[in-house]
């Protein structure tokens, strides 16, 4: 697993977003899997990174997110896709790739919902439609 498989959705999509607005200050390559850098925070504080592609869990940032445990943060994030660009478009492209099957796994379904409607006989529209219409009606008076 690599770095952006270890961290959460939220970090990656603000790594992202921090690479995008060149918050890395510096960087390096430190070792053969390893890079260190210095990347702006949102607070403008400067917060020291380093990160391990083959080790994830051993990269480390003192920003509060970080400091002291075994994540990976967005400065983490911004600090890749800034040393190894084809990672950030690698990640883009596969996002994409995720959201065309998405769409196409929801038009198949309402494809499906549509032929199971037109096999229902008139009785059996309007028995599930009241059907739904009470259970809408029970799940918005629990919430309400």
């Amino acid at each position: 697993m690599g770095l952006i498989e270890v961290a959460s959705a939220k970090s990656v999509w603000r790594g992202m977003e921090y690479y995008e607005n060149k918050k890395v200050r510096s960087w390096e390559k430190s070792g053969s899997e390893t890079y260190d850098g210095v990347v702006a925070g949102s607070d403008e504080n400067n917060y020291i990174v380093h990160i391990d592609k083959a080790h994830p869990k051993k990269s480390t940032c003192n920003c509060l997110f970080a400091k002291g445990r075994r994540v990976v943060c967005k400065h983490m994030i911004a600090l890749l896709f800034t040393a190894e660009p084809k990672a950030a478009e690698d990640f883009l492209q596969q996002v994409e790739e995720w959201e065309k099957e998405e769409e196409e796994r929801e038009q198949l379904h309402y494809k499906e919902l549509r032929k199971y409607v037109n096999s229902l006989s008139k009785a059996e529209l309007q028995e599930r439609l009241y059907d739904a219409l009470v259970e809408l009606e029970d799940t918005r008076n629990r919430y309400w």
